[in-house]
């Protein structure tokens, strides 16, 4: 089997961002967990129907869990009603017991929430990124714009003398 086959099979995998969380908030520390999906579910991911823009999670100690909340999984057109997810509802995550004490601990502080970043495929297993999160005030939104603005006008200017 040529190596060629392989990087295709990865190109093809789907990852799915949510941007606009890095506008929202500073990210102070992420976590690749595991996400418990229906069939169904899966397939709609793998073909990129989501929507995790207005996404958040929640981390409770009694029970010790990481759940996720209003994440779109549109359903999977080719499957009978049978089979069919509902679009929006409650999905469990998967992490170590210690890794979700740690946010658990983390969300008590005030401003701080969870929120998802990425959804992508690793070894064939639906993974999601979270992250840590602080809100960010209008100054800040402000500045990180004027900043980006400021990087892309270095970038054109380089890239004409070359």
């Amino acid at each position: 089997m040529a190596k060629g086959n392989k990087n295709k099979k990865k190109d093809r995998e789907p990852t799915i961002e949510n941007r606009k969380a890095r506008h929202l908030y500073t990210i102070e520390d992420t976590l690749e967990v595991g996400i418990r999906l229906t069939g169904t579910e899966v397939k709609s991911v793998r073909d990129t129907r989501v929507s995790i823009g207005e996404g958040f999670v929640t981390a409770t100690t009694h029970p010790l869990r990481l759940t996720l909340h209003s994440v779109r999984i549109d359903p999977y057109d080719n499957a009978s009603a049978a089979f069919q997810h509902k679009p929006v509802h409650d999905r469990e995550l998967l992490a170590h017991k210690r890794e979700i004490q740690k946010l658990a601990d983390a969300v008590q502080a005030k401003g701080i929430t969870i929120v998802p970043l990425k959804i992508y495929f690793k070894n064939n297993l639906i993974k999601l990124q979270i992250g840590v999160a602080k809100g960010k005030s209008r100054v800040d939104k402000r500045q990180d714009l004027r900043e980006r603005e400021h990087q892309r006008e270095i970038d054109r200017a380089m890239s004409k003398k070359v």
